[in-house]
């Protein structure tokens, strides 16, 4: 039975979807943020994915009394001296519903002419849940990839119909079920590595 609450720091509805998919089956009901009333939005300034995670995650557990689970995360490209990072999610300067593709546009533009051989990257999460009380922990997840030359797939969000999972099998993030991606994916391994983590936080 879900009986303790948690509130997620999200406003990304697939986030969202994809951390209560995660948490199936355990004793946690994950709260949206948009249910807590005047909650702020939170400047992500920090230089790292945990910085920023745990801003997020500190300020709605003080400002709802609840403890909070936020996720910073993104994808490291090495020919692009690992950008666009923590830069991930606001990468072409744009806000809103044409984000993704305006950001995909811009990495594809800038990966014109790499090899192959060349188009490595990583997807990174770091997580951070937080008590009201300020006491915190933390866990990180990594998947490594490369990007392709063609978005390929109907699931996921954000860079995953171009990002080739580094299994082998040549099928992009976007190609895999919900199941498969959680196994592999950074925020599936950040999740995993966080759960008992949040049990020893609870009392539990």
């Amino acid at each position: 039975m879900s009986d303790i609450a948690i509130l997620v720091s999200t406003r990304n509805p697939h986030k969202l979807r994809e951390f209560r998919e995660m948490f199936e089956g355990t004793k946690y009901r994950l709260v949206s943020i948009d249910e807590v009333p005047g909650a702020p939005e939170v400047e992500e300034d920090g230089d790292t994915f945990r910085a920023n995670a745990d801003k997020k995650a500190r300020t709605l557990a003080l400002f709802s009394g609840h403890i909070t689970i936020a996720d910073d995360s993104g994808i490291e490209i090495d020919a692009l001296d690992r950008r666009p990072g923590v830069y991930s999610a606001r990468y072409a300067g744009v806000e809103g519903p044409g984000a993704d593709a305006a950001n995909n546009a811009k990495m594809i533009e800038e990966l014109t002419g790499v090899p192959d051989a060349q188009r490595t990257a990583r997807y990174r999460c770091s997580l951070a849940v937080v008590r009201p009380d300020g006491e915190a922990r933390y866990a990180d997840g990594t998947c490594e990839g490369g990007i392709g030359h063609e978005a390929r797939g109907e699931g996921g969000f954000g860079y995953d119909p171009w990002f080739l999972v580094g299994d082998g099998s040549g099928r992009t993030m976007a190609e895999l079920s919900s199941d498969e991606k959680h196994a592999i994916s950074h925020r599936g391994a950040a999740t995993a590595g966080l759960l008992p983590l949040l049990d020893d936080l609870t009392g539990g």
